[in-house]
């Protein structure tokens, strides 16, 4: 250099060794991130609209591509990403995390159930690692990733042990992103704290692709495979003038229905008189259209929403009563037939009050009169501007008996 150069005298290092330097650098991050092979896992090897054959999923994965990139350029706050497993979360997280080791930041990142393992381990005398040491190094990352929340063993030593990580991170506003297969499941307290909009911006990575048909009460594919619109009899048994007229009433709106599910499909009449048969029948026009559809025989479908607060039941609470609520059409078989008690009482109005908001597609059959249905209930399921109401007026099928009295009030509106 110059004699008057401001470097003139000093010792610099060459060009190879501040990449050298680099190089050691990044190394020395990505051992600090725990990433391991998932240092491979980029934007750049990440498909941006997904592999997913939805189309509506693959907009959601693309929009949630562009979000995890805005973020890794400036990580704020938390980032919250939710789908089913194999949907590229983990990748969407790991690519966030490779982009700031690239440019020179520190990241932890680490699988749910193994930071739990290693929290653990440290209480061993041959462990490597104090407990404090490891505890304040997650808690206090620069940048956090927390992979498949919700996949841990769930005992209130792991519970606590998250809560305290996440509260903590969550009063400082640390930068964390958290994967998880759903909200709902998780402790109450973390839940709360990821669905906090102040702090927490959660990414529906993809959504889930419901089974076409999901049924509770013993309706299975078999029972539904005879139940078509070709099969209904409007004929009757013994029935009259009025009863048959009724049934094609009963017939034509199930129809119409099934084409076009929209509103509030409601089915009155006598056990036996054909209603089971044209819900039926609807869903198996739904399936024929590769629409989903969920049967639940209501007896039944409280049955199963009671079971499921056992410690040995398969499915969540929230599983079901979700799926029931918010199914793109819901058929629910002998309302009214139900043990009435406050608690059945309650699930009932929440369902069908969800769905009466939301305007979802819903059939209900009800075997008698609808002055039998709880008020709450009733009051929704007579509203004309979303129900429509037949009656059928033609005996059971398999009586000898003449048509009885019809089965609704003299007040009741209803076509048939």
């Amino acid at each position: 250099m110059p004699y008057d150069h401001p470097d003139f005298g000093k010792l610099l290092p060459c060009e190879c060794t501040v990449r050298q330097m680099a190089d050691e650098r990044l190394s020395r991050l990505e051992r600090y991130s725990n990433l391991g092979p998932l240092t491979r896992s980029t934007f750049e090897s990440l498909l941006p609209e997904g592999r997913s054959s939805d189309p509506e999923n693959r907009q959601r994965f693309s929009a949630c591509f562009r979000t995890a990139q805005q973020y890794a350029d400036e990580p704020r706050r938390w980032l919250v990403l939710t789908g089913p497993s194999g949907c590229g979360k983990t990748h969407v997280a790991a690519a966030i995390a490779n982009r700031r080791l690239q440019n020179g930041y520190h990241v932890f990142f680490v699988f749910v159930p193994d930071l739990l393992d290693h929290l653990r381990m440290t209480y061993s005398p041959n462990s490597d690692v104090a407990y404090d040491d490891l505890f304040e190094r997650v808690r206090n990352a620069p940048l956090l990733v927390l992979d498949d929340l919700g996949s841990q063993n769930s005992t209130p030593w792991a519970e606590e042990k998250l809560f305290q990580i996440l509260n903590h991170r969550f009063n400082a506003e640390l930068p964390t992103v958290v994967t998880t297969d759903s909200l709902d499941g998780l402790d109450e307290r973390l839940a709360v704290r990821l669905r906090d909009p102040s702090v927490a911006q959660i990414c529906e990575v993809e959504r889930p692709q419901l089974p076409l048909l999901q049924q509770v009460g013993g309706v299975t594919v078999q029972f539904l495979a005879d139940k078509t619109f070709e099969t209904f009899d409007v004929r009757g048994m013994n029935a009259d003038s009025k009863g048959r007229e009724s049934l094609r009433t009963a017939l034509a709106e199930a129809r119409r229905f099934a084409q076009s599910p929209e509103g509030w499909l409601v089915l009155l009449g006598v056990h036996g008189c054909g209603k089971t048969h044209l819900a039926a029948a609807i869903a198996n026009y739904e399936l024929g259209a590769g629409r989903p559809v969920f049967f639940a025989v209501v007896p039944d479908l409280l049955d199963h929403l009671r079971s499921t607060f056992s410690p040995e039941s398969r499915v969540t609470y929230d599983e079901l009563f979700e799926g029931v609520k918010t199914s793109p059409v819901l058929i629910l078989d002998d309302l009214g037939m139900e043990s009435s008690t406050p608690w059945a009482q309650e699930k009932l109005y929440q369902i069908l009050n969800y769905r009466y908001n939301s305007r979802l597609p819903t059939v209900f059959t009800i075997p008698g009169f609808i002055e039998s249905i709880e008020g709450r209930l009733a009051s929704r399921l007579v509203d004309p501007k979303l129900s429509i109401l037949i009656a059928i007026s033609a005996p059971d099928y398999r009586s000898q008996l003449a048509p009885t009295e019809r089965p609704y009030g003299p007040r009741q509106r209803h076509r048939g």
